[in-house]
């Protein structure tokens, strides 16, 4: 399994000197299975490079799976250059959402006055799943669905193949269980002995007291979760737009010492809008 972070900053995508190291494009994932199925997690601003990469590789069937509808998860959809191709197929998987809901938020990205052309003239072929099961296959790999706890609801994701896992969990508050949301316990359980954890580490102590209920976590949580599943490798996301670069080593380096104090193994760093992993 080929996992690449085509934007891991989180709420608006922010640019300058100060965002060089980890980017400043907002969520997209990009998942290649043994067989080179694409898996497309969030349509962030990220999926512009994506988008340009895939193009450039003559890659047109993708699989898209949502986390949630927040403006920075799906910004970046009308900049997917693949979007205007005809021979290009995009299989849409319904989760986290209900119904036509994933074609309904969709269409309002690319609708009137918010961009010149409309969703139902888009060129590329786009299907919809019926339903979001509780597991389902991607090729090799077996996608399994978690409620995130945010504000408006969503799902995490673990992605499993030939015995290794990618398990995904942004825009998740560890510290408030929101509506519809799972409890620590649950979030511990689903990512226990992970390959690689991918998780919400936007505040720290100080600034989550500010923001408690607004939907993300803080990194403490997000390394307790990780020590406590038997993480191998924490990467923390959804990266705070104020944060600059040399901020964010310094919690890097901040986990690396707790990390250590305890005698435990864990691989943790912070996602940059480039990093790739193979599993």
């Amino acid at each position: 399994m080929y996992i690449k972070c085509w934007g891991s900053r989180g709420s608006t995508p922010v640019s300058g000197k100060n965002y060089l190291k980890y980017g400043g494009d907002t969520t997209c994932v990009e998942i290649r299975t043994k067989e080179n199925d694409i898996i497309i997690v969030d349509a962030g601003t990220g999926i512009r490079r994506l988008g340009n990469q895939l193009v450039a590789e003559g890659i047109f069937r993708y699989h898209f799976i949502f986390t949630h509808a927040h403006w920075d998860h799906l910004m970046g959809f009308p900049f997917f250059k693949p979007l205007y191709f005809r021979k290009a197929e995009l299989q849409m998987h319904r989760c986290p959402f209900h119904s036509k809901f994933v074609e309904t938020v969709l269409s309002k990205v690319m609708a009137p006055p918010n961009f010149p052309v409309k969703y139902s003239n888009v060129k590329a072929k786009i299907s919809y799943e019926p339903a979001c099961p509780e597991t389902f296959q991607i090729g090799s790999i077996m996608v399994t669905p978690i409620p995130l706890s945010h504000p408006n609801g969503g799902s995490g994701y673990k992605f499993e193949e030939d015995g290794k896992s990618f398990v995904f969990l942004t825009d998740n508050e560890l510290g408030y269980v929101h509506p519809g949301g799972a409890s620590r316990s649950e979030y511990l359980d689903f990512s226990a002995g992970a390959d690689l954890l991918i998780h919400d580490g936007e505040y720290n102590d100080e600034e989550y007291e500010k923001h408690i209920e607004w939907g993300h976590s803080t990194y403490m949580d997000a390394l307790d979760l990780a020590l406590k599943a038997g993480a191998k490798k924490l990467g923390l996301f959804h990266i705070n737009q104020e944060r600059f670069d040399l901020e964010m080593d310094m919690i890097v380096e901040h986990c690396h010492h707790i990390i250590n104090s305890k005698g435990q193994e864990l691989d943790c760093f912070a996602v940059s809008g480039d990093m790739s992993f193979m599993l």
